[in-house]
């Protein structure tokens, strides 16, 4: 099992997800988060006074996966979330050794 961590810009989210219900991926964590890369942030007029925005917003998503949905899942969420910008984000991808539903005590696929 693979859990796919991609950062992307906020109002691609609805996107993204149509693109991973599409593909059959169903179930995600959604986190708002701030944050920058390559971007560094930007300025802004407020009241007359400029400041720099240092952190922008962007959404995190967290899913976990079997390992032969990995492709399809990036392939997913670069569709949904590419805008040929700067600043679309990332998608990480790590292992994951155990996963345990609560309710039923299933483990690992039959988890996911």
């Amino acid at each position: 099992m693979k859990k796919i961590t991609a950062i992307i810009k906020p109002f691609k989210l609805d996107d993204v997800r149509e693109s991973l219900s599409s593909k059959g991926i169903s179930g995600m964590t959604v986190t708002e988060v701030k944050g920058f890369g390559r971007q560094k942030g930007h300025t802004e007029l407020y009241r007359g006074a400029e400041y720099v925005v240092d952190f922008l917003p962007k959404c995190k998503l967290e899913i976990v996966v079997k390992d032969e949905d990995v492709d399809s899942c990036i392939e997913a969420i670069t569709q949904g979330a590419h805008t040929g910008k700067i600043g679309d984000g990332k998608i990480f991808v790590t292992s994951v050794d155990r996963v345990v539903r609560i309710r039923t005590g299933e483990e690992n696929d039959e988890a996911i």
